[in-house]
């Protein structure tokens, strides 16, 4: 284990849950958002979310049944920490990454369709996909669900994995970037903060980093000019995600998520981003090593916050006792966050905004 996740205590879960005070306001919550088992919390998992203080929680399909459950889930999850503003994040994009899905939700259309579209009209496929970010917004807001991981900002190369896929927008940076940003706009708009993912590219990937890691032998220079385009564009929004690939130009030994080269060098200062930074899911297979050595190296490495996605409480208490308490750079990166977010939210009108984006991805 690493020198800074042994500095950390151990993280035990309490036999019996003490009283629930809210946090203090000195105390930072820990750097790292976890997920839970099912679609309610269980005793124990409540114990250990009171005694882990993580920043928040990220919700799954098997997290998710009727929209009143979910509710009520995210009410329980932020109880259990005492922050009725702990951020739940969701990956809803739309296509096949959605975890919402009917009867009980809608369905979007991948970021595919918004691309197609913006090749012979890049003005309605802003609108369009602009439009539909603010339905999102409208459909997680009332389940408690803050923080969308969209928009997708990876640029598909020729033979690479379709991990991907129809998930990016267009091959087209520029296309990638103003649809981009009209994603991320719409989401703000309706009170949900966006996640600009994977930085700073996944689409050269040969491999999917859920199984394996992938490695990127493109030139600085090439990454620089395409890959990183989209990403520099948005790179005053206020979240961000990393991407399990290797760049052997950028760090030849490790993985972006785990490299202070990438981190520091590449994605704060050559792409400019100074919003908090997430890892991707630690549970993925890309990243070398047990659990709680990987999400102390990406904390030690430069990113703000650990993501574990799995649910597995066993695993959590590790990540737990590895990951120190956010730093306070991290800490006011979210603040600013949040305040954005609060101050954001416009009135919408779910119903004739989905009728307006379809009519536009139709051509009428």
């Amino acid at each position: 284990m690493s020198a800074a996740s042994s500095s950390v205590p151990e993280i035990i879960v309490p036999a019996e849950a003490p009283a629930r005070p809210e946090r203090q306001p000195d105390r930072f919550p820990r750097a790292v958002v976890f997920g839970c088992a099912g679609t309610s919390l269980s005793d124990r998992e409540a114990r250990f979310f009171q005694a882990a203080a993580p920043l928040g929680f990220i919700l799954f399909r098997r997290n998710v049944a009727t929209p009143e459950q979910v509710a009520r889930l995210t009410h329980d999850l932020r109880q259990a920490i005492g922050q009725p503003h702990a951020p739940v994040l969701v990956d809803q994009e739309g296509g096949r990454v959605a975890r919402l899905r009917p009867p009980h939700w809608p369905e979007f259309p991948a970021a595919r369709r918004f691309g197609d579209l913006w090749r012979h009209d890049p003005e309605r496929a802003v609108e369009a996909v602009r439009a539909n970010s603010r339905v999102l917004a409208a459909t997680l807001l009332p389940l408690g669900i803050t923080v969308d991981c969209l928009p997708v900002l990876d640029l598909p190369a020729p033979g690479s994995h379709d991990v991907i896929g129809d998930r990016a927008y267009s091959t087209d940076p520029i296309a990638v970037a103003q649809l981009g940003l009209a994603a991320a706009e719409g989401l703000l708009e309706g009170g949900v903060l966006p996640v600009v993912k994977h930085m700073p590219g996944h689409g050269r990937a040969g491999v999917d980093s859920h199984h394996e890691l992938p490695t990127v032998d493109a030139a600085e220079a090439d990454l620089l000019a395409r890959d990183f385009a989209p990403f520099r564009a948005l790179r005053y929004m206020p979240l961000g995600m990393t991407a399990h690939v290797r760049y052997l130009a950028l760090d030849a030994t490790r993985p972006a998520t785990l490299s202070p080269v990438v981190l520091g060098e590449f994605i704060r200062d050559r792409i400019g981003f100074a919003g908090l930074l997430f890892t991707d899911d630690l549970s993925m297979q890309a990243l070398p090593g047990a659990i709680e050595d990987r999400a102390a190296a990406a904390i030690e490495a430069g990113c703000d916050v650990a993501l574990h996605c799995n649910g597995d409480l066993d695993e959590m208490v590790r990540v737990a006792a590895a990951v120190p308490p956010m730093s306070r750079h991290a800490a006011r990166r979210w603040s600013i966050a949040e305040g954005i977010r609060q101050r954001s939210q416009q009135p919408a009108d779910p119903d004739r905004l989905t009728q307006w984006r379809d009519m536009m991805l139709a051509g009428g």
